[in-house]
Formats: C-alpha cells, sequence, structure tokens
C-alpha cells in the first residue's frame, strides 16, 4: 500500500511539473500578443477622444503619474500628445468619486488653453436605462463636451441645466451627469496647470 502511494505521489508530482512548465511556457509565448493587443485597444480609444489628427506621437510613451485632486482620489496615468514634436495635449485618467452607485472612471483629452478635446466613460455602476447614458454606446451625450472651454473655475456654464449650466441631465438621473460633468471640468482644469509642472511629475514605468 505504501509503494502505491508512493507512485500515486511520484506520479502526481511529475504531472504538477509538468503543468506548470506547460502553462510558463504558453505565458511566455502569449505575453507579448497580448502586450500588443492591449496597446492597440488603447491606442483605439485614444483616437476617440482625440482626434487622430490632432498629434503624431504615441502617447502611450509620454505617460506620467498624478496625484491630484483635480483629477479625483488616487493616483492617475496622463498621456500627453504631440504634433511636431511640440506638446498639444493630454489624454487623463479622471475619477468621479460622487457618481449614484460610487466612483465613475473616465479618459478626459484637453489641450492647456481650457478646451476640451474629448471624453469618454471606462468604467462604472450607474443605474441602468437611467445613469448609464453616459456611455457612448448607448447615447451621444459624452460627446457633447468636445470643444467645450473651461474659462475658470467658477465657469457657470460648466453645470447641468438644472444647477443653471448648459449640459442636460437625464430624466430621473441628475447626480450621475452632474458627477460627470464636474469631473470632465476638473479634468480640463488640471490640463492648463500641466505644462509648469510637467518636468517633476514621475513617469510610468515601462512606458517608453
Amino acid at each position: 500500500m505504501l509503494n502505491t502511494m508512493r507512485k500515486h505521489g511520484v506520479t502526481l508530482a511529475i504531472f504538477a511539473a509538468l503543468t506548470t512548465g506547460f502553462t510558463a511556457i504558453v505565458h511566455a509565448l502569449t505575453q507579448g500578443t497580448i502586450a500588443t493587443q492591449n496597446a492597440r485597444q488603447q491606442q483605439l480609444l485614444f483616437d476617440q477622444i482625440i482626434e487622430p489628427q490632432y498629434y503624431d506621437n504615441l502617447p502611450r510613451r509620454r505617460c506620467y503619474l498624478v496625484a491630484n485632486p483635480l483629477l479625483g482620489p488616487g493616483t492617475h496615468r496622463i498621456y500627453l500628445t504631440q504634433k511636431e514634436n511640440k506638446d498639444n495635449g493630454v489624454i487623463m485618467e479622471a475619477t468621479a468619486p460622487n457618481g449614484y452607485s460610487g466612483a465613475i472612471q473616465l479618459l478626459v483629452g484637453a489641450n492647456f488653453t481650457g478646451t476640451i478635446l474629448g471624453a469618454r466613460v471606462t468604467q462604472h455602476h450607474e443605474t441602468p436605462g437611467l445613469g448609464d447614458k453616459i456611455e457612448l454606446r448607448l447615447s451621444q451625450w459624452i460627446a457633447g463636451f468636445s470643444g467645450q472651454h473651461i474659462t475658470s473655475e467658477q465657469d457657470a456654464h460648466w453645470a447641468v441645466k438644472k444647477d443653471g449650466g448648459q449640459f442636460d441631465q437625464f430624466t430621473g438621473a441628475t447626480i450621475t451627469p452632474r458627477a460627470v460633468v464636474n469631473a470632465i471640468k476638473r479634468a480640463g482644469l488640471f490640463a492648463q496647470t500641466l505644462p509648469t509642472q510637467l518636468s517633476s511629475l514621475p513617469t510610468c514605468g515601462g512606458a517608453s
């Protein structure tokens, strides 16, 4: 009986070692492909936020880490765009912490003079049929921020209509669009301050 158990133990150990080795080989072979696909998907999203003709670099290679309340709680990545080797805009991760059902994650594109170039919601938990109209696949509402200008933190236009601003709210769901409007406004205000602090920001690991 003892010999039989030992044989089974050895067999299981060999099988485990082979399985682990095979998994490691598959991971090594597919890692590059996965990274390439992720970069491609990220670039497609960037091109939705800022029109491709606006820049001629790869923003993911100009990636910086930012901890600033204007972008929401936590640390966010920002990606610089360039045209003919001159910085002309930024794509920023931003968080609206006060959505109806929790934090709303966004990507916001802006130049350095107060104009929003585009925005997309990347993650949320808002109510289906109400707050989820912040998604482009369900509504064109988020596309309405492209080309909008922010004059200052006191710019009254940057609010939903219920609060005296210019942006539509959703029927039965004002909290969600209000949170997104404010988050995009704050991101745009941050972009205006970026050129003066860029040299002090840490770069993203492996971004270059």
